[in-house]
């Protein structure tokens, strides 16, 4: 009976023990780290390169506040001549965005990658110079508008609007990331110069003749963590 009872309480023992060594394993905790994100869109410093009617920078930065949530902005300035068979006018000013993305991607351990979608407030401060034009009339039915004259200036207009992001952030190497991404925007408000219109705002692009627009960006950014939680 004793030996009976001794194997039992070996058996036990054995097991325990055996429960005992995986527990570390099913308890690991998974460090996130949370910090300043920032950078620079680099599509628009290379098409200030090799694009002759085109100047502009923008810096990009993102803050993580949770898990999934990450506050983000976006702060650029833009000079732009644009040329076709009847018109040429030259855009130049600044903007600002500032929204939130959500990140989709479940990460595996020590991964910092993010598959995002976001909003964004954008508000822009601009003029535009209207440089030349021809006046489009087939049979000359309709009145003449005011004329504007080469070369006049339009200071001081502005514009707002909303924009859906949708993009991702893939780590190179330590603390460097590569990101794309896409945006739809739609006009909220906006100041139109006399006589002329905004064809194109700087941070909304091209207007389409009407309220949507769309654009995108290619960053390189660099991640300063701050703290960290355990998961």
């Amino acid at each position: 009976m004793l030996k009976y009872f001794s194997s039992i309480i070996f058996i036990v023992l054995t097991v325990a023990n055996s429960f005992s060594q995986e527990k570390p394993n099913d308890t690991i905790k998974k460090t996130e780290r949370y910090g300043l994100r920032f950078g620079a869109d680099i599509s628009k410093i290379a098409r200030s390169i090799y694009d002759k009617n085109y100047k502009g920078i923008e810096l990009v930065g993102d803050y993580r506040i949770s898990k999934k949530t990450y506050l983000a902005a976006e702060i650029g300035n833009e000079n732009k001549t644009t040329q076709d068979t009847r018109l040429d006018f030259t855009t130049k000013g600044s903007y600002i965005k500032a929204g939130f993305d959500t990140n989709f991607y479940k990460n595996w351990l020590n991964m910092e990658n993010m598959i995002h979608l976001g909003l964004r407030y954008g508000a822009s401060t601009f003029s535009q110079q209207l440089n030349s034009y021809q006046i489009y009339d087939v049979n000359g039915y309709f009145p003449k508008s005011a004329a504007v004259e080469p070369g006049t200036k339009f200071d001081g207009l502005n514009a707002h609007w909303a924009e859906v992001v949708a993009g991702l952030k893939a780590k190179l190497f330590n603390n460097v990331y590569a990101g794309f991404s896409f945006r739809i925007n739609y006009l909220i408000a906006e100041q139109k110069p006399e006589n002329f219109d905004n064809l194109y705002i700087p941070g909304f692009n091209r207007t389409y003749n009407g309220s949507f627009g769309a654009g995108w960006n290619y960053t390189i950014t660099y991640f300063i963590p701050l703290y960290k939680k355990k998961k």
